[in-house]
Order: structure tokens, then C-alpha cells, then sequence
């Protein structure tokens, strides 16, 4: 029997949002550094923006800002704090990946959708805006005092909707990020959208597909 949430979850940016830090990079300092060296800045980058998350909530501007700071210095670039903001300044004017609009379209008219977002109340709903479907709720670190893989966001989620972790299905492109802890969390229902940026890992239990246009077949619809 196919199970049918209460609720859909998703992450959003690299999996609903073309979450594109690299490109942001590249565009900055892709004139300066030869390739090889660019990989390995973005690289980088992504590690460091995920240390920044793992302790106390700080607003994004400053995981962004760090997490530069620590790859130019690592990778023996000039950092300037003007270049970290307007990598900061690009989040909301990213829009979907293109098979995310119908795929989420088709889900919404049957599961209330649901966001968690490593974000800012001030970025996200210009992204939300552009993914075509309706959201039952939005949900940011700003709000819920931390970022993921933290637990306490998929808490005051589950809090926020009345809910047990038996009730919902979580979506995302990212073990490290949302899938381990949903996991560790008793979210039986689990999603890994394969976007190519993180290996598979059957441990953690999940239905996997290739883009959201997938998703509405993971419940008979």
C-alpha cells in the first residue's frame, strides 16, 4: 500500500532551487584562478559553509561571509568583504531547477507542502515564489534557532505542524545536510532527489528519483 503523508517536507535550495554557490564563486574569482584551482575553491567553499552552520544560529550573511573568508585564505586569495555579500546578494534571484514547477504542482493539489530552509525569512520567499505550487508553511533557521543537519529545526517543524515523524515525508538532494538527521529522527518516509552532488547511501533508507517530476508517482498520484 503506497503510504500517503500528512505532509510533504522539503529541503529547498539544491534541491527545489538551483542552489548555485558555485557559479557565485566562479563568477567572482573564476578570472583569477585556473580551473583545477577553481574546483578545488568551490570545494572548499561548500565544507566551510557547512562548519559555519554546525554550532550557535548566526544570520547567513555571516555563514556566507566566514566561509569565503576561510576559502580565500586556504586557497591564498585575496578575500574582500564586498565579494562575500554579493555572493550573499545572489540567493533570491535563484529560481528552480526545471523539472521542480509541474512536479510540485502535481503533489500540492492532493499533500500540503512543507519547507525547512537553512535561510533567512528575508531571502527565501523570492525562491519560494518561483517553484509554481503553494506551501502550506515556510520554515527558516532564522526562525527555528538553528541550521541543519541540526535536530532542532525538524523538531520545531514536527512541533509547528502537530505531527510525529511517522506522519510526514522528508525531500531532499542531501544525506549530510537533512537526510542523516531525518533519519536519526525516525523519518521513515525519506525522498533522496539524485542531484548528482552527493553519493548514494542505501543505510538511510529512502526512495530515490532523478528529479521532482518523480515525485508525485513516490504516492500514487
Amino acid at each position: 500500500m503506497t503510504f500517503r503523508p500528512k505532509f510533504v517536507t522539503f529541503d529547498c535550495y539544491g534541491t527545489l532551487t538551483n542552489f548555485d554557490m558555485a557559479g557565485a564563486a566562479r563568477r567572482i574569482y573564476g578570472n583569477d584562478l585556473p580551473e583545477p584551482e577553481m574546483l578545488a575553491f568551490i570545494k572548499s567553499f561548500s565544507a566551510y559553509r557547512l562548519d559555519e552552520i554546525l554550532g550557535a544560529w548566526k544570520p547567513y550573511a555571516d555563514v556566507v561571509h566566514n566561509a569565503v573568508e576561510r576559502t580565500c585564505k586556504r586557497h591564498g586569495v585575496m578575500f574582500k568583504a564586498d565579494d562575500a555579500k554579493r555572493i550573499y546578494e545572489e540567493v533570491p534571484t535563484w529560481g528552480p531547477h526545471a523539472d521542480v514547477p509541474a512536479g510540485l504542482a502535481a503533489v500540492a493539489k492532493e499533500i500540503p507542502l512543507v519547507i525547512l530552509s537553512n535561510a533567512m525569512k528575508s531571502q527565501i520567499m523570492s525562491n519560494v515564489e518561483k517553484l509554481g505550487a503553494p506551501f502550506h508553511l515556510v520554515l527558516t533557521a532564522e526562525e527555528t534557532g538553528s541550521y541543519k543537519p541540526q535536530m532542532n529545526g525538524f523538531e520545531y517543524m514536527l512541533d509547528t505542524l502537530g505531527c510525529g515523524p511517522e506522519d510526514i515525508t522528508h525531500v531532499s538532494s542531501s544525506f549530510r545536510y537533512d537526510l542523516m538527521t531525518a533519519h536519526d529522527l525516525g523519518i521513515k518516509s525519506k525522498v533522496w532527489v539524485n542531484r548528482k552532488h552527493e553519493p548514494a547511501n542505501p543505510f538511510y533508507e529512502y526512495s530515490e528519483i532523478n528529479d521532482i517530476g518523480s515525485l508525485p508517482g513516490v504516492f500514487g498520484l
